[in-house]
Order: structure tokens, then sequence, then C-alpha cells
């Protein structure tokens, strides 16, 4: 589960500093832990790797990834203030407009198509939640 973090019109993204896919970018997003539910596991993946807080607005999407048995919840969240930082998860953060989000290095097939989906479906004019199976890349 993860966060599709916003800040006015720009979108925070992790540079991962840890593998899989080391230096390639991705949004705040883990593994859930025992005994929290899906959101506040996005919330505290989020602290984890871009110590930026945020409030979660509503679930975004829900992504099948059933070839390496996983399912995320990705989360729309407003950040409470520009604040964020790289972190031992996360080698660079930064905030980026749409047109200076670097698609050829985003880490996941999911990230790039939870992505694609707040962009060709703006918050303000669609308020349904995402579905996608995700395949392997080829």
């Amino acid at each position: 589960m993860g966060c599709l973090p916003v800040w006015e019109d720009q979108i925070l993204l992790c540079k991962r500093g840890i593998e899989p896919r080391l230096g390639y970018w991705t949004l705040p997003a883990g593994f859930m832990e025992l005994g929290e539910t899906t959101e506040q596991g996005a919330i505290r993946e989020t602290w984890e790797e871009s110590r930026a807080e945020v409030d979660v607005e509503r679930l975004h999407g829900i992504y099948n990834i059933p070839h390496i048995d996983q399912v995320y919840f990705i989360y729309l969240a407003q950040m409470r203030s520009p604040k964020f930082e790289p972190t031992p998860e996360s080698s660079v953060v930064e905030l980026m407009r749409v047109e200076d989000i670097p698609w050829d290095q985003l880490a996941f097939r999911v990230m790039d198509v939870a992505l694609k989906n707040y962009i060709e479906n703006k918050p303000e004019t669609f308020n349904g939640i995402h579905h996608a199976e995700i395949a392997p890349r080829k």
C-alpha cells in the first residue's frame, strides 16, 4: 500500500535507495505491518520513505499483481506542507509537475498505472476507485 501525495499541482516521488529497483522513481509505498489498516500503512510508508506528513483524502486505486502475489492499495493524500527529505529508503525525494515525471525511470508498472489514472481522471471530476490487474513486464 502507499500514497499518491499531492502538494498544490505537484506529486511527491521518491528515488529508491534500496533494492529492488535501486535508483528508480516510485510513489511512497510498501508492505503493511501487523495490526494496522491499509490507510495507516500507506501513511506510515509515506513517512518512512519521504518524511512527508499527509492526510488521506480517499482510496485512489486497488491494483492486483497476481504474478508476484501482491495487491496495492494506493491512497490519494494531501501533503500537510511541502516538507520532505531523503531517508534510508529513498535517496532523493522530489515534488514533480506531471510534465516532469520520469516515465521511463519508474520502478514499478503499478506506479505507472496509478499515476496515469490520476492524471487522466482528476480527483475533482472522478470520484470512483481505479482498479486494474498489472501484468508482468515484457
